[in-house]
């Protein structure tokens, strides 16, 4: 890449792209170096993810709203990672704030150090309620664990209950919480974990006459199974309050506030699983904050620390004291790299008032959806809640009968437009960093609108 290239993308606005610029594709993508690097490194690394496998490109760098692969395109980033950096790449207050950590102390285990503790005071001071005790970790799947445990020990039973198509980790607990079918994970759950259907407004499973979806239904259905499909020995509910691997599904306004009494009602806890939502994804810390619920335990994650990995639990004040039961420290969780992302990132959200800029964006994405939901039949459904977005595709508007295919297409040919994002079969999954301007979200939202169109004429749906 040359010189003047090079100078133009490393001295961006932050946060804002010059579509002059960007996307910028002098090689069709995936490039030969995109290849050549990604056949070295499939060699030895396995396990890719559906996004790579799909589009398997060699990203060198980010700044801000872009990315750009080793073969010198550039694209507007609709992804943020994966929910991550929500800040935008490398931002230069959390990139400095990292860095100064690393050069003077990496780690001390869990002993207190003065950035932790500054963390800590942030955290009671930002998040609602009587969310006061928390503990860090270093990947969102450890956050659940230990938020699994905290409801364990606050309770003394053992039973969970959560929600189909939610999604939680990888590992033989969190993934029992979740929607994930492998034969590695055993024939069954883990014992005494139990799902249940959620309300989900464009796909409902009780409606009242109106055609509105009955929340109240499902409570009544919770109720039934708590009595008859488990032992008795239930600790809690966990749940996304937005499914994000599910497809960026929103629950109904009142279906959180019900189910917080539902739960007081018959002593359960409530533990809200955040590591995708939290740190102003939806323009609040916490999602569940739309609907003016407290949660009993809170996993918080991704965009925390801005893509650096750190996670968190946080316990309300009558529960604090269950910490010191579940084995609850950890190697890396609280290190002081990662107290100094979180800390940072918090502040930057502060100091540049992102949470009103968020909220702006998501209410203009949304405008813009609903224009392409007009225009497109085999847009089903679209939904926004700050820089959390998705599309959904459908064959018929009348079944709403899911089109994998043009998911996978749309998702393909957006990419090859110059927009890096996610995908998540019939649904089409967006998390741009909050710090992005207007014309960028408009443009990113351009090109999806482009692939749509393409893809219904190519199969036939126009």
């Amino acid at each position: 890449m040359s010189t003047t290239a090079h100078e133009t993308f490393s001295t961006l606005d932050w946060g804002r792209v010059d579509l002059n610029r960007v996307p910028h594709l002098p090689v069709p993508p995936p490039g030969p170096l995109s290849q050549h690097w990604h056949e070295r490194c499939t060699r030895h690394f396995k396990g890719l993810s559906g996004q790579v496998k799909l589009f398997p490109v060699s990203f060198e760098s980010g700044c801000g709203c872009v990315l750009r692969d080793v073969d010198g395109n550039e694209y507007i980033d609709f992804s943020s990672g994966i929910y991550v950096t929500t800040l935008g790449h490398c931002h230069p207050k959390i990139s400095e704030g990292i860095a100064k950590a690393a050069f003077q102390l990496m780690n001390a285990h869990d002993f207190t150090t003065p950035i932790k503790t500054e963390l800590m005071e942030k955290l009671d001071a930002v998040l609602p309620g009587d969310l006061t005790a928390f503990q860090l970790y270093d990947s969102g799947t450890a956050a659940v664990e230990a938020g699994i445990r905290v409801l364990r020990a606050a309770s003394g039973r053992h039973e969970t209950v959560s929600c189909f198509n939610d999604f939680h980790g990888k590992t033989y607990g969190a993934v029992s919480l979740g929607h994930i079918r492998s034969h590695v994970y055993g024939a069954v759950r883990a014992p005494g974990a139990h799902m249940v259907p959620r309300p989900d407004a464009y796909r409902p499973m009780w409606t009242k006459p109106d055609g509105s979806i009955d929340t109240d239904k499902y409570l009544e259905f919770y109720g039934q199974y708590l009595d008859k499909a488990t032992v008795g020995a239930v600790a809690g509910f966990v749940l996304e309050p937005i499914q994000g691997w599910g497809g960026s599904i929103m629950p109904p306004d009142d279906f959180f506030p019900k189910l917080r009494k539902f739960c007081d009602d018959r002593k359960l806890l409530l533990m809200a699983d955040e590591v995708l939502t939290s740190w102003v994804r939806t323009v609040k810390f916490l999602a569940m904050e739309h609907w003016g619920v407290v949660p009993d335990v809170v996993t918080l994650g991704k965009g925390f620390g801005n893509g650096f990995p750190v996670t968190c639990v946080a316990v309300r004040e009558p529960f604090k004291e269950c910490f010191e039961s579940i084995s609850a420290s950890s190697s890396y969780g609280g290190n002081p790299m990662a107290c100094a992302a979180a800390l940072i990132s918090t502040r930057v959200i502060e100091e540049e008032n992102l949470l009103e800029h968020a909220t702006h964006l998501g209410e203009l994405a949304l405008r813009r959806m609903q224009k392409m939901k007009e225009r497109h039949r085999i847009v089903g459904d679209v939904r926004a809640k700050g820089c959390l977005m998705g599309i959904e595709l459908v064959k018929d508007r009348s079944t709403k009968e899911p089109f994998d295919r043009a998911g996978t297409l749309v998702y393909q040919k957006a990419f090859r437009k110059g927009l890096a994002w996610i995908p998540a079969g019939h649904i089409l999954r967006m998390s741009p960093p909050i710090v992005m301007d207007d014309a960028t979200l408009l443009r990113g939202l351009d090109l999806i609108d482009e692939a749509i169109g393409e893809t219904a004429q190519e199969l036939g749906y126009t």
